[in-house]
C-alpha cells in the first residue's frame, strides 16, 4: 500500500473521529439546554420568581449570549474555534449546577449571566466547526450535528420530566447532571477538529477574521435565523408553561411538550440532510417554515395537554432544517471567511431569543398565552418568502469564444 494511500486513511480516520467528538460536543449542549428550559416553572419556584420578572430574566441570557458569540468570533481568529469549545463547554455545565444551587434572585441574575455569555461562546465555536468539517466532507453534515443537539434535549427533558415525578430538587438535579457532563466534554474535547482535520480552513479562518465581512448578502439568512429563533425560543421557554398554566397539566407530564418537540427535530435532522442533498435546501426551508407555523396555529387551538403536546412536536418536524441550513448557506457565500459568517449569523440565534421570550412573555402576561402563540407563527410565516435565498450560487458559465470568420 502506498504511503499517499495511507495518509489519505490516516485523514479520513480523523475526520470521523473529529466529526463524532463535535457531534457529542452538540450533543451535551442539548442536554444542558434542555434541563434549563424544562425546569422554568421549579426555577420560578425556587427563586420567588414572578411571571411579571420571568421575561427579564430570559431576555437577559440572548443579551450576554451575543456578546459571547462576538468575543469568541476575535478569539476564534487568534486561537481557534477548537480551544475555545474546550474551555467554555465544561463552564457552561458549570453554570447550569449554579442556576440550581441559589435561593435569592441575585444569585440567579449572576447564574444565567453566566450561562448566557458562556453559551454564546459555545454556540458559537460549534458551529464554526461544523461549517469546516462541512467543506472538508463537501457534502452536507450541519444538520447531522444539530440532530445530535436534538437528541441531548430529548435526554434533558426525559431527566427533568423524572426529576420533576420524583421530587428532585434542582440543586441535585442541575448539580448531577453537571457532574456527568464536565468529563464528557472534557473527553470529546480532546478530539474536537484542528489543522489536521480541517486542512487550511483554520488558516482562513484567521486571515479572514482581519477582513470585513459584508452584512448586505447575510442580511435575508440573519432575518431567517432570527424568526427561526422566535420560534424556538416561544417553544423552549413557554411550551411546558403554556401546558401547566393554560391546560393545566401537572409538571411532569407538561414536560411532554419540549420532550415531543425535540424528538420531532431529531427524526427531522436524521433524514434532513438527505432531504436537502435531494431535492435542495429552499424547498426544504420552505415546507419547514409552513409546517411551523402550523403547529404554533394548532397549539393556540389545543383543547387539552395531549393536543398541546402534539402541536408542539408538529412545530418541532418544521423547524428542524431551517437553523442548520442558515448556518450552511452563510458558509456557502463565504467559504473562505465561513468562521466570521457563521458568528455574525449566530448573533441573531440571540436577536430571535431576545426578542421571542418577552414577546410572548408580555403577550401572555397581558391576556392569553394562546394569543401568545400566535405572534412566532405569523413570524415564522415570513421565512416561506425568503426560503430562495438558501439556493447555492449559481456555478459560473462558461461561453464559447467568438470566431472571427
Amino acid at each position: 500500500m502506498s504511503s499517499g494511500v495511507l495518509m489519505q486513511a490516516a485523514t479520513a480516520g480523523r475526520l470521523r473521529q473529529a466529526r463524532a467528538a463535535l457531534a457529542a460536543s452538540f450533543l451535551l449542549q442539548g442536554v444542558a439546554f434542555a434541563l434549563l428550559v424544562t425546569c422554568i416553572p421549579e426555577i420560578q419556584r425556587q427563586y420567588g420568581l414572578g411571571d411579571a420578572l420571568l421575561p427579564v430574566f430570559l431576555a437577559a441570557v440572548p443579551v450576554l449570549a451575543g456578546a459571547g458569540s462576538i468575543a469568541s468570533e476575535r478569539l476564534a481568529g487568534r486561537v481557534g474555534a477548537r480551544v475555545v469549545l474546550r474551555v467554555v463547554q465544561p463552564a457552561v455545565c458549570l453554570a447550569l449546577a449554579a442556576v440550581g444551587l441559589g435561593s435569592e434572585l441575585w444569585q440567579l441574575a449572576l447564574a444565567l449571566a453566566a450561562f448566557g455569555l458562556l453559551v454564546g461562546a459555545l454556540d458559537a465555536s460549534m458551529n464554526m466547526l461544523g461549517v469546516g468539517l462541512q467543506h472538508r466532507y463537501g457534502r452536507s453534515i450541519m444538520l447531522g450535528f444539530h440532530a445530535a443537539f436534538s437528541l441531548g434535549g430529548i435526554a434533558g427533558a426525559a431527566v427533568a420530566g423524572l426529576g420533576a415525578h420524583g421530587g428532585v430538587s434542582l440543586a441535585v438535579l442541575f448539580g448531577g447532571a453537571a457532574a456527568v457532563l464536565v468529563p464528557a466534554a472534557l473527553l470529546a474535547g480532546t478530539r474536537f477538529p484542528g489543522p489536521a482535520e480541517l486542512g487550511n480552513a483554520v488558516r482562513e479562518a484567521v486571515e479572514a477574521a482581519g477582513r470585513a465581512i459584508p452584512w448586505r448578502p447575510l442580511l435575508p439568512l440573519c432575518a431567517v435565523m432570527a424568526f427561526a429563533y422566535i420560534a424556538d425560543a416561544s417553544v423552549s421557554n413557554y411550551s411546558v408553561k403554556y401546558l401547566t398554566d393554560t391546560l393545566h397539566s401537572p409538571d411532569d407530564v407538561a414536560k411532554l411538550a419540549y420532550l415531543g418537540y425535540m424528538v420531532a427535530m431529531l427524526a427531522g435532522r436524521t433524514v434532513g440532510d438527505r432531504a436537502v442533498q435531494r431535492f435542495g435546501a429552499v424547498p426544504v426551508v420552505r415546507i419547514g417554515a409552513a409546517t411551523a407555523a402550523l403547529g404554533f396555529l394548532a397549539a393556540a387551538a389545543a383543547p387539552a395537554p395531549w393536543a398541546g403536546i402534539a402541536a408542539f412536536t408538529l412545530l418541532g418536524f418544521g423547524l428542524c432544517a431551517i437553523i442548520p441550513q442558515v448556518f450552511a448557506a452563510g458558509g456557502r457565500l463565504f467559504p473562505d471567511g465561513s468562521d466570521a459568517a457563521v458568528a455574525r449569523l449566530n448573533l441573531f440565534n440571540y436577536a430571535g431569543f431576545l426578542i421571542g421570550s418577552p414577546l410572548v412573555g408580555a403577550i401572555g402576561d397581558a391576556g392569553s398565552y394562546r394569543v401568545a402563540m400566535l405572534a412566532p407563527m405569523l413570524l415564522v410565516l415570513l421565512v416561506v418568502p425568503l426560503a430562495g435565498h438558501f439556493a447555492p450560487a449559481p456555478a459560473p458559465q462558461v461561453t464559447e469564444p467568438v470566431r472571427t470568420p
